[in-house]
């Protein structure tokens, strides 16, 4: 019985915390999902300020997606045994990070600014509560960045089939962060 199965999760072949993880990434999606629904429909029902998004929101995409490529140039390095651009790579993943969450506090005084408050209107009050609860999600990922950096440090470079699979969980969380990010920032670009 134990030789029919390809590998050590049955018939499956994912791990089930990958499984695990991916679950919690769809019901994250659906949450903005049905949030981006709730706007198209408030939007149709009128007493809807309009205004143009603050250009520092671009400027955080552009970190998160950096962040994102620094972290995957960290996981290649990692598997070919380039200790350097391995620790490096995640050290510059993390910086692009926490500055991604200084860009998006950036946005909300700039939102503030020009005179939209989280209760001022409801387009306001969609455009907080998206990038609140997305950085949120983000501050998640930046402890297990954080993490995986100081195992980078700590533990040198050793490539275990544990050690690869705790950084492949942590690169498919910080990419499904960026791209809902990526997707949140074309959604309010185009219906704002």
């Amino acid at each position: 019985m134990e030789g029919s199965f390809p590998n050590a999760y049955g018939r499956n072949k994912i791990h089930p915390q990958t499984f695990a993880l991916l679950v919690a990434c769809a019901s994250i999606m659906m949450m903005f999902a049905a949030w981006t629904s709730a706007f198209m429909v408030r939007q149709a029902a009128g007493n809807w300020l309009e205004f143009s998004l603050p250009q520092v929101f671009t400027l955080s995409t552009v970190l998160i997606l950096l962040s994102s490529f620094a972290l995957h140039v960290s996981y290649r390095a990692f598997l070919k045994g380039n200790e350097k651009v391995y620790q490096y790579g995640l050290v510059a993943s993390l910086v692009l990070g926490f500055s991604f969450l200084y860009t998006q506090y950036q946005g909300w005084l700039a939102l503030s600014a020009i005179g939209v408050e989280l209760t001022t209107n409801p387009s306001g009050s969609f455009v907080y509560v998206f990038s609140y609860v997305h950085a949120a999600h983000v501050v998640g990922g930046l402890a297990i960045l954080l993490l995986a950096a100081l195992h980078a440090f700590s533990l040198g470079l050793k490539v275990t089939p544990k050690r690869k699979h705790r950084f492949e969980l942590s690169m498919i969380y910080w990419h499904f962060v960026d791209l809902l990010w990526v997707y949140i920032f074309f959604f309010l670009m185009t219906q704002m």
